[in-house]
């Protein structure tokens, strides 16, 4: 029975499909709707009511003061998920359902067959998911000068310092714009700072042709092995497909996960990257740059890469292998991820022998 994924788009209808692994014996749908100020019923040709968001309270066209709609969680610090191992809650003909790593990972094992190939070709059993921000591309270099760009338009000047610095790259752009700038204190002022700072970054996205350097040979490396890869992120799905076209990196990458999928946080992203690649989350291996990416990755039960350079080493001391380029990686480091898990094909299980106790030997006393 074949099973659907259903991602829904706030501002986009039909919903988009993706299709579950077809040895999962429920149909899956993952919903959400997003935060927005206006609300809007329309009705179609059969007079049923369809509903539409808009994301950022725009208006009829898609528009919020002139700047187009564009997703807002590039500059938000976003929730890890899956501190307690929860996943999705889901919606089924029968009734809801609670999709956690457990299930998945439960639900998503391997058949006779596949056990059989992978037991031939261990490699081809794991998942490779790929972070966006500073792992496929240089996100920093992109985020500071839309902050720049912002400060010159608006006549204001950005002072200088690390501390700062990284509330412009990882703090919550109301924060930052608030409490930390102070450029503005009405919510429509805020909001209007937001989607021109978001506009900026999609502008200067347009010029990124390189990605990160060593990326390209990694992937080339693991395409050889026959490794699945997905890339996440909190872009449009357009906009990343268009960039992984523009860096020659499109062809890698199996799977896509982004804005448009509706994930509510890092690790739900991850889950569901791992359910595209059709790998359970325990077998999948996430490259992250940020601490709280890797907690999100252990949170899915998955091994975690990370990339220094965004962040210290001792940053990333968390994580299962830490590296300072893709250059050091090689695909016996994947293996040597999973060698203390073992293989679940053919593997010779203990028997427990339960001790009986020593019998009694019964003696007669014998009295002379």
């Amino acid at each position: 029975m074949e099973n659907a994924l259903n991602l829904r788009s706030s501002s986009i209808i039909p919903l988009n499909t993706t299709t579950f692994p077809s040895h999962l014996s429920s149909r899956i749908i993952f919903t959400r709707f997003k935060r927005s100020s206006s609300l809007q019923h329309h009705r179609n040709n059969n007079n049923k009511y369809v509903l539409i968001r808009n994301a950022f309270g725009s208006d009829e066209n898609g528009q919020l003061n002139g700047f187009p709609n564009l997703p807002d969680k590039i500059f938000t610090e976003e929730v890890i998920g899956a501190e307690y191992g929860e996943g999705f809650e889901t919606f089924r003909p029968e009734g809801p359902l609670k999709v956690d790593v457990d299930f998945l990972n439960d639900r998503m094992q391997e058949g006779f067959l596949q056990r059989i190939r992978y037991a031939m070709k261990p490699d081809e059993a794991y998942g490779l998911i790929f972070s966006w921000d500073n792992v496929v591309a240089d996100t920093r270099a992109l985020k500071l000068r839309a902050w720049e760009q912002l400060a010159s338009e608006e006549g204001k000047e950005i002072p200088r310092g690390v501390s700062l610095q990284r509330f412009l790259l990882y703090g919550d752009v109301e924060h930052v714009l608030h409490k930390v700038l102070r450029w503005g204190k009405a919510e429509d002022e805020i909001d209007r700072l937001k989607s021109r700072l978001s506009q900026l970054y999609y502008d200067n996205l347009v010029d990124v042709s390189e990605p990160i350097e060593g990326v390209r040979e990694w992937l080339d490396a693991v395409a050889t092995s026959r490794i699945p890869c997905a890339v996440v992120s909190s872009l449009g799905r357009k906009n990343m497909v268009e960039t992984l076209d523009r860096m020659g990196l499109k062809k890698f990458f199996q799977a896509i996960v982004s804005e448009e999928d509706g994930m509510e946080s890092i690790a739900h992203r991850f889950l569901s990257a791992a359910v595209k690649l059709d790998r359970k989350p325990s077998k999948c291996v996430v490259f992250e740059d940020d601490p709280r990416g890797i907690t999100a990755a252990h949170n899915c039960t998955m091994m975690a890469v990370a990339l220094i350079g965004a962040h210290p080493a001792y940053d990333l001391g968390q994580a299962d292998l830490a590296v300072g380029s893709f250059n050091e990686l090689s695909v016996i480091n994947l293996r040597r991820l999973f060698a203390h898990k073992g293989s679940t094909f053919m593997e010779l299980e203990k028997q427990v022998e339960e001790k009986t106790p020593s019998r009694r030997k019964l003696t007669i006393d014998t009295i002379f």
